[in-house]
């Protein structure tokens, strides 16, 4: 079965000619990302961000796009789909799924966790599959596999766009679809039917050249890209990637790049379609689909112009060729510190990070693809075959139960048990810290090698000592049989491994339920502790705010791990009160450089005390951050917890994208200093004016700061509201501001 055929053929059909239109209008030649982006441009553009001729200006005009699809994560997805239940919809405008891939704890291997995981998320999955059943809503069940991948998979499509409620949404870029990660409330607008709002993006062109050869992999394509660019030089930007090199690269190679575009802040990343893309779709049973691209290749490429030219049509170039990679080993704490493996060994030692290595661990939504395990279990074969055996822990996670189905026909997990590597369930597991890590000293000073996508501070197993580094799975298993966080490439031959395996997929059961016709009732316990009905956020009252308290200053990185963070705390996703009693306890007080610990009339007390105590005083409370603030994770959580609190404004040097925008959309007044300076102004113990009551689009507000010894200063606060979002401000939310329509 081909999923949303239909739709498919339509898009098709008529996407050649608004790409014409696109490039008569604009009066030159087009990247694929402007070609994807104008084929689903809808009504209602900024007009007066537009020149004659000119079109959406990138990076400032705010456009309205009409994607193909909705995907949502089970940990997302709760809190996406409560908000839908209060828009006021009887169905899904749009094709949309749910995949339960976030909530399985890895301990002890599938066997016995998924299991485990079924019973103490009954409730969730029974909210989630019964709104499913409601909502004409497809429904992936526990175990089925790891969201991007199953999208990959089963949707994905060439010149397609959708959106999804999990930031690394962007891996159907390696089947040169535009994929957008985005909160929850943004996922209601397009399953509302209604436009979904994104400002115009910039496009870095990343021209590959060379061809992929020993150890070098996907992975260190985009790993060596996070050095250059960094966690924040993506930010409101697509990655297109362009050159003979793309051809060289795997379909699913192609989706790991373009997954972990989301640490550079990138809204998307995509790939010209060509022959790799062709041979995947056909594999995965999608002939029907391939054939259709097939037949409109040139539109689903960038025009032959900005190749010979790029310089004159995209924003910023970066080259890498691919004839001189090598592995990396990015870390500890964050994606950006790159790292070429053959410098490793000076950096352990010049840094003092711990050299053993305890885990490894292969998987995630960024590398657990059949091509990828091949290649990791050809390592543990060439090791196996010396007589040696692993002196670190190994843990996989497959990325589906078509992967695993046919690994395990294939024999590649009979090889990587010999490893001595637990299968643990097709799920995120340790990556999104559900991993009940077994060790002596959970607090201990360590190193693991992992092939994920992001490694901050307490992620993966919640301690703030674990050293984690980002590589490629193939080298995460080499490093597993060496101990240690380096070694010699050219000492051990290079990994192996089929893009696509050669019998062809294994026929298994995917576990998948198709979306219900008739109205059912959504389960939601009364007095559950998992599941909790929102209601409407209040209207603002149009004044300016007035002697709000200083929150939290925050000193340095602030993820959304730090202002929500995951782990044990994924099982209150659908209850915001709950899960409001971890806001920001993982980020650092710039006045003491302590956790979860703020001055709150003259006492100590969490920060969720904190805010929760000024909310009921009716002051309210404003928090102060660095820069990148929000960078991240989708979740939603960390703008709707805020928001339930009573948190009024967020002041910071700047956003990632993703949670500036969910911030907008549930109401909290983003906005960033015009002087970064301006952030040592503020003090503990400051009350906080912000004269916000004219607030208008390009214009700054106010801002003044009295301090406890009776004196005061100043500063000005710019932001990015047009007139649309300013009305979702002033109605509450965003939510608020379309069921006002």
């Amino acid at each position: 079965m081909i999923f949303d055929i239909a739709l498919i053929r339509r898009h098709y059909a008529g996407y050649g000619e608004k790409v014409d239109a696109a490039r008569k209008k604009l009066h030159r030649p087009l990247t694929l990302a402007e070609k994807i982006l104008y084929a689903h441009l809808c009504g209602g553009a900024d007009t007066d961000a537009q020149e004659p001729g000119c079109g959406l200006k990138r990076g400032e005009s705010y456009a309205f796009f009409a994607p193909d699809r909705v995907a949502m994560q089970d940990a997302t997805a709760q809190m996406a789909v409560l908000q839908f239940m209060n828009a006021g919809r009887e169905r899904v405008a749009v094709p949309t799924t749910v995949h339960c891939d976030h909530l399985i704890c890895a301990c002890d291997g599938v066997e016995k966790d998924l299991p485990a995981a079924l019973d103490a998320n009954a409730e969730v999955y029974g909210f989630l599959q019964s709104a499913a059943a409601r909502y004409g809503i497809g429904f992936w069940k526990p175990g089925a596999g790891i969201i991007h991948q199953v999208v990959l998979e089963n949707y994905a499509f060439p010149g397609g766009m959708m959106i999804g409620t999990d930031s690394h949404t962007p891996n159907a870029g390696g089947l040169g679809m535009l994929a957008i990660g985005v909160g929850g409330a943004d996922a209601v607008d397009v399953m509302s039917g209604m436009e979904w709002e994104l400002k115009m993006p910039r496009i870095i062109g990343v021209h590959l050249s060379g061809k992929l050869r020993g150890w070098a992999s996907a992975k260190d394509v985009i790993l060596k890209l996070a050095g250059i660019l960094t966690v924040k030089g993506g930010t409101n930007a697509i990655i297109e990637y362009f050159g003979e090199g793309t051809s060289s690269i795997s379909c699913t190679g192609k989706a790991t790049i373009c997954n972990m575009g989301a640490e550079v802040g990138a809204t998307c990343s995509v790939f010209p379609y060509d022959e790799k893309m062709s041979a995947y779709l056909r594999a995965t049973g999608r002939q029907e689909v391939a054939e259709l691209a097939d037949g409109c290749a040139a539109q689903l490429r960038a025009d032959s112009e900005v190749e010979r030219d790029p310089e004159s049509y995209y924003d910023r170039i970066v080259h890498i060729n691919l004839d001189e990679l090598e592995p990396f080993v990015n870390g500890p704490f964050t994606p950006d510190a790159a790292c070429p493996i053959s410098a490793m060994a000076q950096r352990v030692k010049q840094m003092g990070y711990p050299e053993e290595v305890q885990v490894s661990l292969i998987g995630s939504c960024t590398n657990s693809s059949y091509q990828d395990l091949a290649r990791a279990a050809s390592v543990a074969e060439r090791y196996l075959g010396m007589g040696l055996s692993p002196k670190a822990q190994l843990i996989v996670n497959p990325g589906s139960e078509r992967i695993y189905a046919t690994a395990l026909r294939d024999g590649i997990i009979d090889t990587l048990k010999r490893a001595g590597a637990v299968i643990m369930t097709n799920a995120c597991g340790p990556c999104i810290g559900q991993w009940k890590r077994k060790t002596d000293d959970p607090s201990a000073r360590n190193s693991i090698v992992t092939s994920f996508n992001r490694n901050f501070a307490k992620r993966a197993d919640g301690n703030p000592n674990t050293h984690a580094f980002i590589t490629s799975p193939e080298v995460a298993v080499a490093l597993a049989f060496e101990g240690i966080l380096h070694f010699d490439v050219n000492n051990v031959p290079a990994p192996r491994g089929d893009e696509l395996p050669a019998a062809g997929f294994a026929d298994c059961s995917v576990g998948y339920i198709a979306p219900g016709e008739g109205a059912s009732e959504v389960l939601i316990r009364e007095g559950s502790e998992r599941i909790q009905r929102l209601r409407p956020f209040p209207a603002w009252d149009g004044r300016d705010f007035k002697g709000a308290e200083l929150l939290i200053k925050t000193s340095g990185k602030c993820t959304t791990d730090h202002i929500s963070m995951a782990g044990p705390w994924l099982r209150f996703r659908g209850h915001l009160e709950n899960i409001s009693e971890n806001l920001l306890m993982g980020a650092v007080n710039a006045f003491d450089g302590k956790t979860n610990s703020v001055l709150c009339h003259g006492e100590r007390v969490t920060v969720s005390a904190a805010a929760r105590r000024y909310r009921d005083e009716g002051c309210g409370s404003i928090i102060v951050a660095e820069e990148n603030y929000g960078e991240g994770s989708s979740r939603e959580h960390a703008a709707m917890e805020p928001r339930f609190l009573g948190v009024k404004a967020v002041i910071a040097k700047s956003f990632a994208r993703i949670h500036e925008t969910n911030l907008k959309k549930q109401g909290v007044l983003a906005l960033c200093f015009v002087d970064p300076a301006d952030y040592d102004k503020v003090r503990e113990g400051d009350k906080i004016d912000v004269g916000c009551a004219g607030i208008k689009p390009g214009e700054p507000v106010s801002v003044v700061l009295h301090h406890t010894d009776g004196s005061t200063d100043s500063f000005m606060a710019s932001h990015t509201y047009n007139s649309q979002q300013i009305g979702w401000f002033r109605a509450g939310s965003a939510l608020n501001s379309l069921n006002n329509r």
